[in-house]
C-alpha cells in the first residue's frame, strides 16, 4: 500500500518590505523627506525630522539588541506623547521586539496587572509617570530593565539617553507580514483591559482604508490629535496616517482640555484636528464664550463614543468644518464606518469604510432587516488575531473572518448606521430595546446638559427603566429634573424618558474617552 502523501511545510516569507518600520519610517529618505519634520511637540522646542526618526529608531533597535532583548519579547511603553515615543515604537519593530502602548491614566494595580499579563521585560516609562508604576516594579518578575525617558538614573533604572548612548544603530529587519507586530490593550469601557495582538501588515491596511479614503492626508498637513498614541485611535491619527504621507503632527503629552487644544490649534495651525465627543462638547461651550480657533482647519474627526448631533452642529458652526463621526475599535485597530466629508449626517455613524464589510446580526446568527437593532460584525484586513491568554474571549470576539464589535447598531434603508448603544447597555422597556444612546441624545440637546449617561435601572417592581446621570452646562436651573424628562418626551417619545435623573459632577470614562456604563450601573444594583 502507497505510503499517504506528506504535506511539505515552508516557513513563511518574510522580507524587511514586510516590517511596518520600513513603510512608515525608512522609505522617507529615498523618497527625499529626510529634512522634513515628522513630529513636533506642542508648547516646546523639540521637534523631530524624518531623518532624525530613522536614526532615532535605529539607535533604539541598537540598543534593545546590545542589552540582548530577543525577537518577540514584549518592550512595555508607558510613555507621554513626546519625540521618544515613535522612536521607542518603530526601534522595537525594526529589531523584532514586540512594543505595547499603555494607557498613562491607570492606578499602579492596573500596571502591575498588565506588565505580569504582558510578561514585559523592559519598561520604557517618561520620567512624569515614574512614581505612578514605581511600586510594582520591584516584585515583577518579568521586567530585566527600566528605561526612564526625561529622567536622571537612579539605582537599577537607566535613562533613555544612557539606554541609546554608544548603540550601534540596527537596520529594520525582515519579518513575516503575518508577524505579530505590537500589542494594544483595550480601553476597559467593560472591565479589566485585554491584551490585543496586531501584526505588521495592520498598520498599513488602516492606512489605505481610514487614512486614504476618510481622512485623506496629504504632505502638507499638520495633525493634532487629542486623542494619544498609547491607544488604536490615536495611533492612527498621531503616527500611522501622518508618516503614511509624509506628513507632520503635532504631539501634546499633558491633558487635553478645551482651552488648551484650541490655543495649541492657532499655535500649530494645525489642519487636521482629532478628538473624541467629550472633548467636542467641552471645547463648543469654550468657543461659545472665547470664539473659535484661527488654525486653517479642513478635516475633524471624531470617535471613542458615538457623536451627539447637537454638538456636531454646533462645532460646525463656529468653525465651518464638519466632524467626521466614525466607529472602531482596539481589535480593528482603527475606523471601520464613517461620515465622509462630503456626505455627513449628524446622529450616524455613516457607511462603511472602504475595504471593510459589516454585517448586523440577532443573538441567533441571523441577519436583522433594515430598522432593526442588531449587533455589529466587521471583517477587514486590519482586525487583530486574538487576545493574549484569554482563549474564551478570543473565541467569541473573532469569529473567521469576522470580529464581534459589541455594538448594537440599525441600519437605514439609504445605507446608513445607528448607534444604539453597547450590547451590555442595552435593554427593554416594555419588551421593546431601548437604545441608551437615543436618549443621551436627546438629554445633549437641552442647553442646560453637558453630558449624559443612560443606563438600566430596576422600579420598585424589579422592571428595567432608563436612568440618567447628567453633568449640567452651567447652574442647575429650576425643576431641571422635571424639564428635561419634558424635553426627552418631545424629542424622541414618551415611554424612553429617564425615571430617574442624577446631576454629577463628571462621569467615568477610560482615557480614551468612553465612558464607563458598567460602574454607572454598579452604583444603581
Amino acid at each position: 500500500m502507497p505510503k499517504p502523501a506528506v504535506e511539505s511545510w515552508e516557513r513563511p516569507v518574510t522580507s524587511v518590505s514586510d516590517n511596518a518600520a520600513s513603510y512608515f519610517v525608512d522609505r522617507h529618505i529615498p523618497e527625499g523627506r529626510g529634512d522634513k519634520i515628522a513630529y513636533r511637540e506642542a508648547g516646546t522646542l523639540r521637534s523631530l525630522t524624518y531623518q532624525a526618526l530613522v536614526d532615532g529608531s535605529e539607535r533604539v533597535a541598537g540598543a534593545l539588541t546590545q542589552a540582548g532583548f530577543r525577537q518577540e519579547e514584549r518592550a512595555a511603553m508607558l510613555m507621554l506623547d513626546t519625540v521618544e515615543f515613535p522612536q521607542v515604537f518603530f526601534g522595537a519593530l525594526k529589531c523584532g521586539v514586540v512594543p505595547v502602548p499603555i494607557n498613562t491614566l491607570l492606578a499602579p494595580p492596573v500596571y502591575d496587572s498588565i506588565l505580569r499579563d504582558s510578561r514585559a521585560s523592559i519598561l520604557f516609562v517618561s520620567a512624569p509617570l515614574y512614581e505612578a508604576v514605581k511600586p510594582v516594579l520591584a516584585g515583577n518578575p518579568y521586567l530585566r530593565a527600566v528605561i526612564v525617558i526625561g529622567g536622571p538614573p537612579a539605582g537599577d533604572v537607566h535613562s533613555y539617553d544612557q539606554f541609546i548612548a554608544g548603540a550601534t544603530p540596527v537596520e529594520t529587519r525582515p519579518v513575516s507580514a503575518d508577524e505579530v507586530a505590537f500589542w494594544l490593550y483595550s480601553s476597559g469601557s467593560t472591565g479589566l483591559p485585554k491584551g490585543v495582538q496586531h501584526v505588521h501588515s495592520s498598520l498599513k491596511a488602516t492606512a489605505d482604508t481610514y487614512g486614504a479614503g476618510v481622512l485623506a492626508l496629504s504632505e502638507g498637513d499638520i495633525v493634532l490629535s487629542a486623542a494619544k498614541l498609547f491607544f488604536a485611535y490615536g495611533l492612527g491619527n498621531a503616527m500611522t496616517f501622518p508618516l503614511a504621507v509624509g506628513a507632520t503632527t503635532v504631539l501634546f503629552a499633558g491633558r487635553p482640555t478645551p482651552a488648551d487644544m484650541i490655543a495649541t490649534l492657532n499655535d500649530t495651525q494645525a489642519t487636521v484636528f482629532c478628538g473624541v465627543p467629550t472633548l467636542y462638547a467641552a471645547m463648543v461651550a469654550e468657543m461659545d464664550t472665547s470664539g473659535a480657533p484661527d488654525a486653517p482647519l479642513r478635516r475633524c474627526i471624531s470617535a471613542g463614543e458615538a457623536l451627539p448631533e447637537d454638538v456636531g452642529m454646533r462645532w460646525e458652526a463656529h468653525t465651518d468644518v464638519a466632524i467626521l463621526d466614525g466607529v472602531g475599535s482596539t481589535e480593528m485597530l482603527h475606523i471601520f464606518l464613517s461620515n465622509r466629508a462630503d456626505d455627513v449626517e449628524y446622529g450616524t455613524s455613516g457607511t462603511p469604510v472602504p475595504g471593510y464589510d459589516v454585517r448586523l446580526v440577532d443573538e441567533a446568527g441571523d441577519e436583522v432587516p433594515d430598522n432593526e437593532i442588531g449587533e455589529l460584525l466587521v471583517n477587514g484586513a486590519s482586525a487583530a488575531g486574538a487576545y493574549w491568554n484569554q482563549r474564551s474571549k478570543s473565541r467569541a470576539t473573532f469569529e473567521g473572518i469576522w470580529t464581534r464589535t459589541g455594538d448594537k447598531y440599525a441600519r437605514r434603508p439609504d445605507g446608513r448606521f445607528v448607534y444604539c448603544g453597547r450590547t451590555d447597555d442595552m435593554f427593554k422597556v416594555s419588551g421593546i430595546w431601548v437604545s441608551p444612546f437615543e436618549v443621551e441624545q436627546a438629554l445633549a440637546s437641552h442647553p442646560s446638559v453637558l453630558e449624559a449617561a443612560v443606563v438600566a435601572a430596576k422600579d420598585a417592581d424589579g422592571l428595567e427603566k432608563p436612568k440618567a446621570f447628567i453633568v449640567l452646562s452651567g447652574a442647575a436651573p429650576d425643576n431641571v429634573e422635571a424639564a428635561l424628562i419634558d424635553h426627552v418626551k418631545s424629542r424622541i417619545g414618551k415611554w424612553k424618558y429617564p425615571r430617574w435623573i442624577e446631576i454629577v459632577d463628571d462621569l467615568p470614562k477610560t482615557a480614551t474617552g468612553k465612558i464607563q456604563r458598567f460602574k454607572l450601573r454598579e452604583g444603581t444594583a
